[in-house]
């Protein structure tokens, strides 16, 4: 049997210690990573770096490790060049395409950052930033299929 298969999650941002990303250590790390149907996942990042179907898959793990690698990629490339993010909220969506011999491969990973900033005049920063992200995550850098992001920003209380 040959089949498509679309993973979708979300992984929110939820270190605003409420100064945003005004610098390096005035954010957590911590994100919250949702796949409907299943609990949520509390992530950050790492320290220094047989099949439960009531758990999260490999699948939905991998869509879920590419989706919060740019993100916190995504943040330390604000604070390096002055963005402050006070809101980051991704809807990713991935395919996996089943070959008809019993394996498959993911095709193809988007990433749909809705980031909220605290100034206009941040935004073409804030649009940049996105493939200073992408070169800097090691997950992005380790598949075999294109990572697209389609970002949307927005400043806060606009």
């Amino acid at each position: 049997m040959i089949g498509e298969h679309e993973y979708r999650l979300t992984a929110t941002w939820t270190g605003d210690r409420g100064t945003g990303t005004s610098g390096y250590r005035d954010y957590d790390r911590s994100v919250t990573i949702e796949v409907d149907g299943k609990p949520s996942l509390l992530a950050s990042a790492d320290r220094p770096f047989r099949g439960d179907p009531a758990r999260w898959n490999p699948e939905d793990m991998l869509l879920a490790a590419l989706s919060e690698c740019h993100l916190l990629s995504y943040l330390h490339a604000c604070v390096t060049v002055g963005v402050v993010v006070v809101g980051y909220r991704d809807t990713a969506t991935a395919v996996m395409r089943e070959d008809g011999r019993g394996g498959g491969a993911f095709v193809e990973a988007v990433l749909h950052p809705e980031v909220v900033i605290a100034e206009e005049g941040m935004r073409e920063a804030a649009e940049a930033a996105h493939a200073q992200a992408n070169a800097w995550c090691f997950i992005a850098n380790s598949v075999n299929f294109p990572v697209r992001h389609e970002a949307t920003i927005t400043v806060v209380g606009a």
